[in-house]
């Protein structure tokens, strides 16, 4: 069966949420210079943004195979749409948290039925790792374009400026075309829905799943593995200006190179992960990561950046170390595909919610551990620590690999 619709709309609503979730560090920013509020009172919206994700999942998993998975997109993008519209029409911090709340509610409704959806188009493991890397970099692309979108709207020559609000009229229109087209994709559903499991207790089967030694390997994995990108996602813009001492602006523009890497590594891996086995692949990306660190934070030492004020006259130092992304690029994508394959469509929508509600605690964590140590030591010694979790990952991932190799659930 030809599923180029619904695919071509799970592309494009990964697309406009990426735009959405990643616009928070130039939102903070704006919303300082508009509305008069303090760095520390701006930096909650990170808060609206990953609170909302990771509590909407857990009911959303719960009861996502009740809803259904294209109507619980629907429902995800009109909310956003509407939030969108509502940023140029009543302009305010409060409106300002209301629409990161909106999002991170539903990426969660969006993330949770894409990731259960993949089962149901990909006929066979390899057909699902691929696909989930090329989605997982589309996303990536998105959070690339976003820097470029949102600086387009932002009048340097006045920051008290409100023009850059304009950009959520853009980005209405985008979830528009978004909704439009998934309306129109057909969806079968009836491998998830005709099992007549609906009168049972959803909650019990979401924490009955968390049981099953593979998938309690797989979410400790996933968790770690998140904690490395966000440490690093987060905090690169900081090593940027603190470590290496760029230029404010150029340490942000810069940090744009971690997520266009990360999108080729993806893209790439959907092809490789096609041919050879997933653990080789992972394992060999994750050494190489680790000899990456180890090369590129020396570099930072003999950096000379007294007269950088562009990317042309930019030190090394600072193209290498976000090479590191197309390195991790490949591993949570393939991991969360490995899982899900492993497990009957039906558990598809429990599982997708605990991948969102781990990835959401890893995330946290990372950001929290990684500003501790910027905080407490410095730059480098932040960055280095990332070797402790990549190692651990190494060792969780040849774990899952022979439990996956010994003991998997009947498919259904």
């Amino acid at each position: 069966m030809n599923h180029w619709k619904i695919k071509a709309s799970l592309f494009l609503n990964y697309f406009v949420f990426a735009l959405l979730l990643n616009s928070v560090g130039t939102v903070i920013l704006q919303v300082q210079n508009n509305y008069q509020v303090s760095a520390s009172s701006a930096s909650i919206l990170e808060a609206f943004k990953d609170l909302s994700i990771a509590i909407a999942s857990f009911f959303i998993a719960s009861y996502i195979n009740r809803i259904g998975y294209k109507k619980s997109m629907l429902l995800a993008l009109a909310f956003v749409g509407m939030g969108c519209l509502l940023m140029p029409l009543l302009p305010s911090f409060l409106t300002t948290k209301l629409l990161f709340a909106i999002t991170g509610a539903s990426f969660a409704m969006i993330k949770v039925s894409v990731f259960a959806t993949i089962g149901i188009i990909t006929k066979d493991e390899k057909e699902h790792a691929s696909f989930m890397n090329f989605i997982e970099s589309f996303f990536m692309v998105g959070i690339l374009t976003g820097y470029f979108i949102f600086s387009a709207f932002v009048d340097d020559s006045n920051p008290a400026s409100t023009s850059w609000l304009e950009v959520y009229y853009l980005l209405t229109a985008l979830v528009a075309i978004a909704f439009l087209l998934l309306l129109s994709a057909p969806l079968d559903e009836s491998s998830v829905h005709n099992n007549k499991e609906e009168k049972t207790n959803n909650f019990n089967e979401m924490f009955q799943l968390i049981l099953l030694p593979i998938v309690l390997v797989f979410v400790t994995s996933a968790f770690v593995y998140v904690l490395i990108e966000q440490s690093i996602m987060s905090w690169l813009p900081t090593y940027n200006n603190k470590v290496l001492q760029l230029p404010q602006s150029l340490s942000i523009q810069m940090a744009s190179i971690l997520a266009g890497a990360t999108a080729i590594g993806r893209f790439l891996a959907g092809l490789v992960l096609r041919k050879l086995n997933w653990l080789l692949v992972l394992t060999t990306c994750l050494l190489l990561a680790a000899a990456l660190v180890l090369i590129a934070i020396p570099l930072a030492n003999n950096a000379d950046t007294s007269h950088v004020t562009g990317w042309l006259d930019a030190p090394i130092a600072t193209f290498i170390f976000p090479l590191i992304g197309f390195l991790l690029a490949p591993i949570y994508p393939a991991i969360n595909s490995v899982i899900l394959s492993a497990l009957p469509k039906n558990k598809h929508g429990y599982m997708s919610g605990l991948i969102v509600i781990f990835s959401a605690l890893g995330g946290s964590t990372g950001s929290l551990i990684t500003g501790y140590i910027f905080q407490h030591y410095d730059g480098k010694t932040a960055f280095y620590f990332s070797l402790a979790p990549i190692s651990l990952l190494v060792l969780l991932l040849i774990g899952f690999y022979r439990i996956q190799q010994k003991s998997l659930p009947n498919k259904g």
